[in-house]
């Protein structure tokens, strides 16, 4: 948001001081930090370095010279419900909001614990608890739920879940529930190692001052925010905070606000860190049409926050507000930590903004020098001196967690209710292992299927631990019907609101069909050449597309380097189009017939510019239905291995299943425990479309008296349990359901909606299923009749506004 300064800038010579104080090593004031933030050019580039070897001389100090941390979490978002009005949050709802959306006016100790143990099956030793403040003050239905359950405040309810998540899982609670008074910290101090609050900014202007992001939020008065920061120092509480950049503050707002932390700091040693936030602007907000944060003048704050605070602080920058190509700036700035990071679940503040797979971070912190180490909640300062830092209550869970030399997080760990005693998955754990597949009996009806109470009791089960079911289980919740359906699909999208968020995502793209390419050149409409696939990637480009799909087998009369060639014409036009070609039967063609090996095409493809591959060409990984269904498609271990292959090589890919068919419920589940093998082992899948498969083979119902939308509604819901903490996202195959059914199966579980599918201009018929757009103001629509925010995507689910 365009800063509103009306004093004149800092001169250059004031900047030029404030650098020489800080290479001394000075105490610098506001002044100093207000002539910092004003850097240009050369004085930008030197105090970045100044920034950079402060950090280096406070990590050797530190005893971890060249890490860079992050706390493997989940994001637990209590409720929605808050008494404030910021002009830039999508994160508040109100009550009626919440009864639309289906959502509980607060997370149920079921849901919060569903949510938990997923994390810590994937290693997740922090839980962050983040809500609104005080709803019940401004609500009467969070107080009517509140007194219902038997707690005084949220606050109080805060509280009974810190406890009980360290209690059922040994995970440690990092609590972000708003402003609280002194009272209120010590009654939380016992229930978690760490609180944490963004003062955000010290200016009055932007909360006195009618139209501004915090008028009319009685909880973002800086005075207020600042006394809370104070009394979490007095009650000895590790502590986060930080600001945010870009809200409308000056450049002396900024200034001030990292000298007021730092000022609370000296006096009680308990920040932990800083947080240095860029403004991200959010639709259906007061503030959707301001700008973000400008890049250099963040860069700017983030080295200004580490001169300031100096060596010993943690400057944190959250890796998921910024595009990976600025990390290299962000880390020359001095930030030393990337927050926290969840394998599982979304960031419920920024929807919009996924986290960076966390095998991606490491490595793009290693291509900058460092290494990438996982801290706990409570950072290693903190964590190694209990005595002063710690609740004596709390003392146990975190040494449980923590490496006793480093005060990082432990490499292997023993809590409760575990399946797994390392920190991390275990590559080849999956539900058939029969240490992991706890098989919970139920009666059946007579006709081999569940009662309703069976249903909820089973759909309950598996949100906590998809692991827990037995495929007979899972199988028998493919039938349910009735209330019983009712109930499987609303778990199910519980589980995909707590975990993946609410974003409905889609990817603006185009098919080609590599089947249609002659390279003697096109004869008939759904034919084309090299020539062609320029154009088509070039007009689709312009169009708006992010990707191009391109995928079947060439003809036999065709050479198999036109695999590659396709590619590089494709790259030739549009160098920085994403490229999601061929599946594993093309991959093996190509492997076959062009001499290869498997290994050799796929390091081709690789260099011709492919960027991730198409996880189709199977029905269900079952010999006895490919021989009913399709005899043509790849031997299923021929699939199997081909697709781990592309993992293995650096590909990530969809995943699917055609059902509705010859498959029994048993080998719909087979299939989807057999993705989730390859997946632990890999860790390529992307996605899971489960796609009905269409007549004349097609439209054969699991149970024979169920409507078409509940036969969809079973499968979406019980891909979603089974596939959760495994394969993310749960796409609805739009093309095949319709767009009425398709915002149904969003309510089961589904978060994405594939792809535009654009038809182009040049050459329509050469993309399979041409004559089938999904506009992206339409999947908004949609997403907005749900009271759900809409996302468009990369291919790989990463935020496509970087286009």
């Amino acid at each position: 948001m365009t800063l509103l300064d009306p004093a004149p800038a800092p001169s250059r010579a004031s900047t030029t001081g404030a650098l020489e104080r800080a290479e001394r090593g000075d105490r610098l004031d506001v002044d100093d930090a207000l002539a910092l933030l004003a850097a240009k050019d050369d004085d930008f580039d030197r105090m970045l370095r100044l920034a950079a070897s402060v950090r280096d001389v406070g990590l050797e100090r530190a005893g971890r010279p060249g890490v860079i941390t992050y706390s493997r979490k989940v994001f637990v978002p209590l409720t929605t419900l808050c008494r404030d009005r910021c002009h830039y949050c999508i994160f508040v709802d109100t009550p009626g909001q919440l009864r639309k959306k289906h959502k509980p006016m607060y997370m149920t100790p079921e849901q919060v614990l569903a949510v938990v143990r997923q994390g810590q099956a994937l290693g997740c030793k922090e839980a962050l608890l983040t809500l609104g403040d005080r709803p019940e003050d401004r609500w009467p239905e969070a107080r009517a739920w509140l007194e219902e359950h038997g707690f005084a405040s949220t606050l109080d309810y805060v509280g009974h879940i810190a406890r009980l998540i360290t209690a059922e899982t040994g995970m440690l609670a990092h609590l972000n529930p708003g402003v609280m008074s002194a009272d209120e910290l010590r009654m939380l101090r016992p229930t978690a190692p760490s609180m944490g609050m963004m003062l955000e900014t010290t200016s009055r202007r932007l909360f006195e001052e009618p139209g501004q992001v915090h008028h009319g939020s009685p909880d973002k008065d800086p005075a207020v925010r600042l006394a809370v920061i104070e009394d979490a120092g007095r009650a000895r509480i590790p502590f986060t905070t930080g600001i945010l950049v870009g809200i409308g503050e000056t450049l002396r707002d900024r200034a001030e606000s990292l000298i007021a932390l730092r000022e609370s700091h000296e006096r009680h040693g308990h920040v932990q860190e800083v947080i240095v936030q860029n403004f991200r602007a959010k639709p259906r907000t007061a503030a959707q049409r301001a700008p973000d944060a400008d890049l250099l003048e963040y860069v700017a704050t983030v080295a200004v926050a580490r001169l300031v605070f100096g060596p010993r602080m943690r400057i944190q920058v959250p890796p998921n507000l910024s595009d990976p190509a600025e990390f290299e700036l962000l880390v020359r700035a001095g930030s030393d930590d990337w927050g926290g990071v969840s394998p599982l679940t979304a960031d419920h503040v920024n929807p919009e903004r996924p986290w960076p797979h966390l095998s991606d971070l490491a490595e793009r912190t290693a291509a900058l020098g460092f290494e990438l180490r996982e801290r706990l909640t409570a950072h290693p300062e903190y964590v190694t001196d209990p005595a002063t830092w710690l609740d004596p209550a709390m003392h146990a869970p975190v040494a449980a967690l923590a490496d006793p030399e480093t005060g990082l997080a432990a490499g292997d760990v023993k809590r409760p209710g575990s399946i797994a005693t390392s920190g991390t998955p275990k590559a080849g754990a999956t539900g058939s292992s029969p240490a992991l597949s706890r098989s919970i009996r139920v009666p059946g009806l007579p006709d081999g299927r569940l009662g309703d109470d069976d249903v909820r009791r089973l759909a309950e089960a598996a949100a906590s631990d998809p692991l827990a079911l037995g495929d007979e289980e899972w199988a028998a919740l493919l039938t349910a019907t009735g209330d019983g359906l009712d109930a499987l699909a609303a778990t199910a999208d519980d589980v995909r609101r707590y975990t993946v968020g609410e974003a409905v995502s889609l990817v603006v793209n185009r098919n080609l069909t590599s089947s249609g390419f002659r390279a003697s050149g096109a004869s008939a409409p759904d034919e084309f050449d090299l020539d062609d696939a320029a154009a088509i990637a070039a007009d689709a480009w312009d169009l708006g597309a992010t990707e191009l799909c391109v995928q079947g087998r060439l003809p036999d009369a065709e050479a198999p380097e036109a695999y590659l060639e396709i590619v590089r014409a494709v790259k030739a036009a549009t160098p920085d189009i994403h490229v999601h070609a061929y599946r594993p039967q093309d991959v093996w063609d190509l492997a076959e017939r062009g001499g290869l090996g498997l290994d050799g095409a796929l390091a081709t493809m690789r260099e011709a510019g492919v960027d991730t591959v198409p996880g189709t060409g199977v029905k269900v990984l079952s010999e006895r239905v490919r021989g009913l269904v399709a005899p043509t498609d790849l031997e299923i271990d021929r699939w199997v291995e081909g697709i781990t292959a592309a993992h293995r090589a650096g590909f990530r890919s969809t995943s699917v299943l055609f059902y509705g068919h010859v498959e029994t419920a048993s080998e719909r589940i087979a299939h989807m425990r057999a993705l989730r093998g390859i997946q632990d082992a890999t860790g390529g899948f992307t996605e899971f479309v489960p796609i009905p498969l269409p007549g004349p083979a097609g439209g054969v119902p699991l149970v024979a008296d169920r409507s078409p939308v509940d036969e969809h509604r079973a499968m979406v819901a019980v891909s979603r349990l089974m596939l959760s903490g495994s394969i993310p996202h749960i796409q609805i195959p739009w093309t095949r359901v319709g767009r009425e059914t398709a915002a149904v199966l969003l309510q089961a579980g589904g978060d994405d909606l594939g792809g535009t599918l654009l038809d182009g201009r040049v050459k329509p018929e050469a993309g399979i299923e041409f004559g089938l757009e999904l506009p992206s103001a339409d999947a908004a629509a949609i997403a907005a009749r749900l009271f759900r925010p809409f996302r468009q995507r990369t291919t790989d689910y990463r935020n496509a506004s970087a286009r």
